[in-house]
């Protein structure tokens, strides 16, 4: 709005004065000031005021005084003496009748016929005819206004172009706002405003005088106003009008601004209110408002804001007149100074000389940027980055080279310094436009060549763990193997913003990075040179050594040049800590690819060197048998969790590459077994799992390895009792933790357990007090422990002493299991006199479990030590599985090849099918032989037998407990005691054989059908009643079938007697077996009788009792109710084998009855 520019506007100072009714700044106003605010103060002195203060009556009194000099102040009394309510009834009436009548229509109530112009009608009218006047208009263009539908016009008005009656014409347009507010919105009137000459000065002359309406006014203005104000008239009026109200209330532009962004309107009034306050509140050093404000909208995370600015900035080159007009234009020009601003001017004879090029003598470059600009120069390389790469600013060749040289000037060796640097470099990267003559190309080069050599002294000097020169490494890794797209990801990720860079565009700068400053040898022999990050996790960000080495691994750099990365590895994996860096097990994992599997087919030896079991075993030092790890460890946790990770993962990938490695005639070193076995493997995953999420994933993945190659590790009753000994019973057994405790030596131990015979008080009490160590603490114990459970079977140990070894040995089997069951297992051998005891390796017990059970004898009946047999020996089955499955890939390439041991066609396969068969046939053998040994020891010695003991008490008794509701009162003391040793080791045999029967319930089929398996089974089926368990029960009565053809008539009793009552709970478990059942029942029943059909004694009664039975069951079941059917008194005098065994029949029969009976 030039046409303002030769009007006086309220100043600042007194519209603050009108905010706060200072009536003391006010009559410090000259008279034209004060002229502009006289509506409002004529107001004030003349209404009753709400204020009835003394203070007020003071202020008014001065007021008064102030306005009794000023000529003008009559005329707007005058204004404020008319009758407004009949002058807003007749304007209302007009507003109908333009309504009624089209807006173009030039009847109206409020002014009769002019005679004259607007301008002679205003000079010659009074007051009342002047408010109508000025009404009349002003209602004119509000009306057009609302039926423009956002089309901008301009209204000419005499009224608000003279400007002899300017000033009268704004009293009476002040007073009609303020006397009638409902019948003229100042919102609504400030959009009029707009359409007419000088109406921003209107504008700030009615704001003014109604000061708490300026956050109203601007709001509106703003929320009405273009999304693009530069591109129409109106939006170019709006945004000076706001401008000028803004300057008028300098305190609240900020707040305009943020109206603005809020809106999306009116982006050149955003930048233009910056552009003023970054002129009013200059800053040499920092960074300035403009630069801020317009990083925010380009990189912040509000989408729309970003395209609205970003639609402001393409528009805005697109226009032809870029003159110093365009907010565009002031802005590009403020920016531009700030940059020159911060490059001082030196003459430097030095680039010239490192350029080595044809330069004139007179060329000035920029260098030694300041520290003090340093963060400022980075906010503006970041800003222009957002402006070209987001905006899509097309920088001038004076914004080009201005920016070329602050890229490559040299900033001072801080942390800001590096972050500086890095920024440049990406910036060089992604917009190569920026270079375009051979001189600036030249230029480039020597800044590279200055970031290669000074790179260790910025990380040397600055303290920054990532520095720039890792980044170029990375980038001319990624340039030799052509992975552009990574390289536009790391610019984008430095830069802090995702912008669209071309591959193209990278071309000139892959050839400077691969032909001039990095060939793939110098960056994989410079890499290697690189010091690893010292204590590296994920606390620190940037680009590290360990991503460029990880790139040059994926490349197979060092193996195609044969420079040997595995110090580096080893050194970086050790110098880690918590939080885990995310590069870490990445890094692992394709060092071991690189390990395993050659560069090229052409060359196989073209590998790296895997990690040596001595570097391995100095990793674990103070870990492996010390008396205190957690003053012996010399690495961290995280790096033995990684070196533990990193075998794992190594064994694991070289089994899987068997046949692969095996084609290429290559057989890379397997880990010894002695090196795991000295590996805590368990202590660390423990440690692991109390650190999960400072792991990351490294505790999945260590669980999976171990899962997998370790099974005997993942034992689901050993986490149970983890979570027992780590939880808060634990907590607070720890706090009870006496010095008594910590002060008994393994030495003390031994010392009281050689005096056991005698006295066990002393080890009762040391056991006692170990129990409230930690796992960790009590591993010095381990040995003595184990070594002295021998002497823990002889007569006459307490009972408690026995639980509480158990309860020990359970705690270390959390940290230490392996080297614990082997310790275990020598000890408890049986003693030969004059027989030396075989020491048994941990690889013996995996190739043959079952020495396990060679223990001594006395075990089999101590029931706390024969529960750690049990657990070793469930432990061991799994660990052999495992060990021969690896067995079996392990000499895949040893076999001969099958062109010579196969002959025929399609059966090339048949030698892995042996192998498999094989495999499985001696795990299913081994099974079978520890459920037959198990079984075996359930069975009572003779001595037990000679003492009464009955072998089948415990099944009969568990029978009667499930099919009866209350227990036999009748049992007899003694030899059916629970509390026996031998019934105890029978309840810990049969749980184990419940686990391996759910585990794989082949088992069962392996087991033979004798009598004790049918009865064991028949438990089962009551206890688990799965599908599984149903074909394993009809497998049992087909087998008691084939049996019955077979067997003679002396094993056939021995045989069917005691399995009999199993088909009760077979029946009971699955009824579908009914019908077979029967039919078995009916032909053990006839074959008996007709061996016995030439005695005298007929049993075919019998036998038609059965038949009728099974036709018609429900007839007998008052029968069957019978005392004598229950307890079996009928015809039992007998002692024919024949006779008893067709009596257990009936038996069996009436129970199963019986059971069907309760059951409906």
């Amino acid at each position: 709005m030039t046409e303002c520019t030769s009007l006086q506007f309220v100043s600042p100072f007194a519209f603050e004065a009108m905010q706060k009714v200072d009536v003391v700044c006010l009559a410090s106003l000259s008279d034209p000031e004060l002229r502009l605010l006289l509506p409002c103060l004529v107001r004030m002195a003349l209404c009753a005021p709400a204020d009835q203060s003394q203070s007020w009556a003071q202020d008014k009194k001065l007021i008064l005084r102030l306005l009794s000099g000023v000529e003008a102040v009559n005329s707007i009394v005058a204004l404020l003496s008319v009758d407004f309510h009949a002058l807003e009834q007749d304007a209302s009436k007009e507003q109908q009748l333009r309504h009624k009548l089209g807006g173009g229509s030039g009847e109206s109530i409020l002014v009769s016929q002019l005679q004259h112009g607007l301008t002679l009608e205003f000079e010659h009218s009074d007051s009342p005819r002047r408010l109508r006047l000025v009404l009349s208009e002003l209602l004119a263009i509000m009306n057009k206004v609302s039926e423009s539908n956002g089309e901008f016009f301009f209204k000419s008005s005499e009224l608000f172009e003279s400007p002899v009656y300017l000033e009268e014409a704004a009293d009476v347009l002040c007073i009609l706002q303020a006397e009638l507010p409902s019948l003229l919105p100042i919102v609504d009137v400030a959009e009029a405003l707009l359409h007419v000459r000088n109406g921003a000065w209107f504008l700030c002359l009615l704001v003014a005088n109604v000061p708490d309406s300026f956050n109203e006014v601007c709001r509106g203005l703003i929320k009405n106003g273009e999304r693009q104000d530069e591109e129409s008239l109106g939006g170019r009026r709006r945004t000076d009008a706001l401008r000028f109200l803004c300057k008028m209330n300098p305190s609240q532009a900020l707040k305009v601004r943020g109206m603005v962004v809020e809106e999306c309107h009116l982006p050149g009034l955003g930048v233009a209110l910056t552009l003023d306050h970054t002129k009013n509140e200059a800053c040499e050093d920092g960074v300035s408002d403009l630069v801020c404000f317009v990083s925010g909208l380009l990189l912040g995370t509000n989408a729309k804001v970003r395209t609205w600015f970003g639609t402001f900035i393409r528009n805005g080159q697109q226009r032809k007149r870029e003159t110093s007009s365009s907010v565009l234009w002031q802005m590009r020009r403020q920016l531009l100074l700030e940059l020159m601003g911060i490059l001082p001017t030196v003459r430097s004879t030095r680039i010239v000389e490192e350029a080595d090029v044809d330069m004139e003598p007179n060329v000035s470059v920029y260098s030694g940027l300041k520290e003090e600009h340093v963060v400022k120069a980075s906010a503006l390389l970041r800003l222009y980055c957002a402006l070209m790469g987001i905006a899509g600013l097309k920088p001038t060749e004076e914004e080009a080279e201005q920016l070329l040289q602050l890229m490559t000037s040299r900033p001072p060796a801080t942390p800001a310094g590096v972050r500086f640097v890095s920024l440049s470099f990406c910036m060089l990267l992604a917009f190569s436009t920026l270079v375009s003559t051979p001189e600036q190309e030249q230029l480039m080069v020597v800044w590279l060549s200055w970031m290669i050599k000074e790179e260790a002294y910025f990380e040397s000097t600055s303290g920054v763990s990532a520095s720039f020169g890792e980044m170029l490494l990375l980038v001319a890794m990624y340039f030799h193997s052509n992975q552009l797209s990574a390289i536009i990801d790391l610019v984008c990720s430095t830069l802090g913003m995702k912008i669209v860079i071309k591959p193209s565009s990278l071309s000139r700068m892959k050839t400077i990075f691969t032909q001039e400053i990095f060939t793939e040898q110098v960056v994989t022999a410079h890499a290697v040179r690189v010091p690893v990050t010292s204590n590296l996790s994920a606390n620190i960000t940037g680009f590290l050594p360990i991503h460029c080495i990880y790139q040059l691994l994926r490349s197979r750099s060092f193996t195609k040049h044969k420079v040997s990365i595995k110090d580096w590895i080893y050194r970086q994996l050790c110098e880690t800590s918590t939080p885990l860096h995310p590069q870490l097990l990445p890094l692992i994992d394709v060092y071991i690819n690189s390990i395993l599997t050659p560069a090229s087919k052409s060359n196989p030896e073209a590998t790296n060197q895997p990690v040596t079991e001595q570097e391995i075993l100095n990793i674990f030092q103070g870990v492996i048998g010390g008396d205190n790890i957690r003053l012996n460890q010399r690495f961290s946790i995280t790096a033995q969790l990684l070196v533990l990770y990193y075998i794992l993962s190594y064994e694991e990938a070289l089994l899987a590459n068997t046949k692969t490695l095996a084609a290429m005639q290559r057989k890379p070193k397997s880990y010894s077994s002695s090196l795991m076995d000295q590996i805590p493997i368990k202590f660390l995953i423990r440690q692991a799992q109390g650190l999960q999420q400072e792991l990351g994933g490294l505790h999945s993945a260590l669980l999976r390895l171990l899962a997998t190659n370790y099974p005997h590790l993942c034992i689901v009753d050993d986490w149970i009792c983890e979570e027992e000994i780590t939880g808060t019973d634990a907590l607070l057994r720890r706090m009870l933790l006496t010095n008594n405790a910590k002060n008994h030596s393994p030495k003390q131990l031994q010392e009281a357990f050689s005096a056991v015979p005698v006295n066990n008080t002393q080890v009762m009490q040391i056991i006692e007090h170990l129990t409230l160590l930690s796992a960790s603490e009590l591993i010095p114990y381990a040995e003595v422990l184990t070594s002295n459970m021998s002497q823990l079977l002889n007569s006459g140990v307490p009972r408690r002493i026995l639980q509480t070894v158990n309860k020990l040995w359970m705690v270390l089997n959390t940290v230490m299991p392996r080297r614990l069951w082997v310790m275990t297992v020598n000890a408890l051998q049986p003693s030969i006199k004059f027989v030396r005891q075989q020491k048994y390796t941990q690889n013996d017990l995996m190739i043959d479990p079952l020495i396990v059970l060679r223990c001594d004898q006395r075990v089999h009946r101590c029931p706390p030590l024969m529960d750690i047999t049990l657990h070793m020996l469930n432990g061991y089955l799994l660990a052999s599985k495992a060990y021969l499955s690896a067995h079996l890939k392990e000499t895949e390439q040893d076999r001969p090849s099958q062109n010579n041991t196969i002959g025929l066609v399609g059966q090339t396969d048949a030698p892995e099918v042996t192998r498999e068969e094989l495999k499985n046939a001696l795990l299913a053998a081994q099974d079978s032989a520890a459920v037959q040994i198990l079984l075996e020891i359930c069975l009572p010695t003779e001595e037990e037998k000679a003492n009464g003991v009955n072998p089948d008490s415990l099944l009969r008794n568990v029978q009667s407990v499930i099919t009866t509701s209350a227990p036999n009162k009748g049992m007899e003391e003694g030899e059916d005691n629970l509390l026996c040793n031998l019934r105890e080791v029978q309840c810990l045999i049969c749980c184990l054989l419940h686990q391996m029967y759910i585990a794989d319930p082949n088992i069962a089929k392996l087991v033979h059908f004798q009598i004790f398996a049918i009865q064991l089974l028949s438990h089962l089926c009551i206890q688990y009643a799965l599908p599984k368990s149903l074909s394993v029960a009809r497998l049992a009565v087909n087998v008691m079938g084939t049996l019955l053809t077979v067997l003679t008539q002396a094993k056939r009793y021995a045989f069917f007697m005691p399995t009999l009552p199993s088909l009760v709970s077979f029946c009971r478990a699955f009824p579908p077996l009914y019908e077979d059942i029967m039919s078995l029942l009916i032909q053990i029943g006839q074959v008996c009788a007709s061996d016995v059909a030439t005695q005298t004694r007929d049993i075919d009664p019998i036998i038609t009792r059965l038949q009728q039975i099974k036709e018609k069951p429900s007839g007998w079941s008052q029968i069957c109710k019978d005392s004598s059917y229950k307890n079996g008194s009928r015809d039992t005098g007998s002692m024919d084998p024949d006779v008893q065994l067709c009596h257990c029949i009936e038996r069996t029969v009436i129970e199963i009855i019986n059971m069907s009976v309760s059951g409906i």
